[in-house]
Formats: C-alpha cells, sequence, structure tokens
C-alpha cells in the first residue's frame, strides 16, 4: 500500500545490497568495454562484489557483503593486493544491517571509518508520470552528461559532506558506463533544470543519482524527477524504490518528503590511501 511505511529487515537489507552489487558489477564491467582493456576487475566477494572500474571511478569498492558471512581472510588478502597493485585503496561500504561480525573483522584488519550514507526506500503504489519531465534521448545524451556532471559539481551544503570528490571527466564516464539506467531529463522554460537516472534490478526501483542546475533548485525540480522515476516503476512492476544521500542532505529531505523511509546507513570503511573532501561531488544526488 501506498501510504504505509516500509519496514526494512535483514532480508530486505540483503535484497536492496545484492542489488547495489549487481549494479557495481556491471558497471565496472561497462567502463572496461568503453576503453577497450582488461584492466580492472568485478569479482565475486563473500556474497557482495569487489569491483575496480579505473582510476578514480566511484565504482571502486567492495559492496554487497555482510549477509554471507564473515569474509575469508585469504580472499581478503587477494583483494587488498588486486587494489594495492592498481594504486587504490580498498573501500568497503557495509550495510548497517549486516553481520556485526563483518564490522569487526574489518577494524581488526586496519580498516578506518571515513563517514556515512543512507539507503532509502519506499513501497512503489500508482503514480502519475509529472509534467515538465521527459525521457532524454539518444542523440542528446552528451547534453545530458555534460548538465547533470556540471550540477553534480556545485553540492548542496546541507547535511553531512561526501567524504569522496570525483574530477568531472570521471563522473561523465560513470554515469555513461551506468549499466542498463532510463535517463530523465526536467526542463524549466525551456531550459534543462535537472536530471536523474533509474534502473530495474530483481523488481527494485534503483534511483541512480539526480541533480538539478543550480539556478533551478528549490523549484519542485528533484521532486519532478522523483515522481516521474516513480511512476515508470509502477509501469515495470517493482514493487519498491531505493535511493542513496548523504545523511541530513537536502536530497534526503525531499526524497522523505515523498514517502520514502530511511532504511538503514552504509559506514564506509577504508584501508589505504583515501582522499577526504568536503566538496560534496559525487554520483547520487545533488538538489
Amino acid at each position: 500500500m501506498d501510504g504505509e511505511r516500509l519496514f526494512c529487515d535483514i532480508a530486505l537489507a540483503a535484497r536492496i545490497e545484492r542489488a547495489e552489487a549487481r549494479l557495481i558489477a556491471e558497471s565496472s564491467g561497462a567502463a572496461r568495454a568503453r576503453r577497450g582493456d582488461s584492466v580492472g576487475f568485478a569479482r565475486p566477494f563473500a556474497g557482495g562484489v569487489a569491483s575496480f572500474a579505473e582510476a578514480d571511478s566511484p565504482f571502486d569498492k567492495v559492496a554487497g557483503l555482510g549477509f554471507a558471512g564473515v569474509p575469508d581472510a585469504a580472499e581478503l588478502d587477494e583483494i587488498e593486493r588486486a587494489f594495492a597493485e592498481l594504486g587504490a585503496p580498498v573501500q568497503i561500504e557495509l550495510c548497517q544491517l549486516a553481520d556485526a561480525a563483518v564490522g569487526a573483522f574489518l577494524t581488526g584488519r586496519g580498516y578506518r571509518l571515513e563517514s556515512y550514507e543512507n539507503v532509502l526506500g519506499r513501497r512503489v503504489g500508482d503514480a502519475t508520470f509529472p509534467d515538465g519531465v521527459r525521457y532524454c534521448r539518444d542523440d542528446e545524451l552528451e547534453t545530458w552528461l555534460a548538465e547533470v556532471a556540471d550540477a553534480f559539481a556545485v553540492a548542496d551544503t546541507e547535511g553531512l559532506p561526501s567524504h569522496e570528490e570525483f574530477p568531472r571527466g570521471t563522473v561523465i564516464d560513470a554515469m555513461r558506463d551506468m549499466a542498463g539506467v532510463l535517463r530523465f531529463v526536467a526542463e524549466r522554460d525551456g531550459d534543462f533544470a535537472g536530471g536523474a537516472s533509474f534502473r530495474v534490478t530483481d523488481g527494485i526501483a534503483q534511483f541512480t543519482g539526480a541533480a538539478t542546475v543550480p539556478v533551478h533548485r528549490r523549484r519542485g525540480v528533484q521532486t519532478a524527477l522523483l515522481r516521474a522515476r516513480l511512476a515508470v516503476a509502477a509501469e515495470a512492476g517493482c514493487d519498491i524504490a531505493v535511493v542513496t544521500t548523504q545523511p541530513g542532505s537536502k536530497s534526503q529531505q525531499n526524497v522523505q518528503r515523498q514517502g520514502f523511509d530511511l532504511l538503514y546507513a552504509r559506514a564506509i570503511l577504508v584501508k589505504g590511501t583515501s582522499a577526504i573532501s568536503s566538496s560534496g561531488a559525487d554520483s547520487r544526488q545533488a538538489s
């Protein structure tokens, strides 16, 4: 039911984390296909995935683990060596509802807590596609990528800032490589006001990023993009929609106003060199 609050138990969290791991693995593979080489990897690990797409990519991470027991130490040794050989730290995104023994295992190996991100969700019910939003055409993909990347670069100052900063070209490549997504354009007075993307994984509508051009912020653009994706999720037969935001951000406030509930947080655990940034420019949400 549309108005019913969504409770997240361990089974639902595991389902969402599997979908996230699949998105990362497929997008990491798309990065290698774009380049035409085999540098990097996306390998199963402890029920999740360990991925290196390319230098400084948002798909360089370990995700989805914590629901299949504590990782094997020798297997994690191999993962750490694989990242080290490519000059990258190991970043693990660990769900709050994962086995607590996994967190203890990782901190015991020298992983440090750097940040958090929130996962929110809602049931998908009947929704109407709003005026002012349309699908992105194939012939305007480059414009969409450029506009959204520029909007991401001007982050909102509310909430916990992202611990990561990505070069503009890397953001564009990551959005291009995001596997299986539909893209949307929001317009105001004939101008590009914002963009968003969405994909379906095992009945989950994954809202895979949205950004509003700064001059058009606080004008309902992100709300319209949320409603558009909810309408498409309903048409696709999804039962839930999920979105990731920075904690305490305007994006989190916006999605909660659209009926999303805070399901859980992910702890960002890092071992190795990591550049901590206060810019908040990432591939998630910018109001």
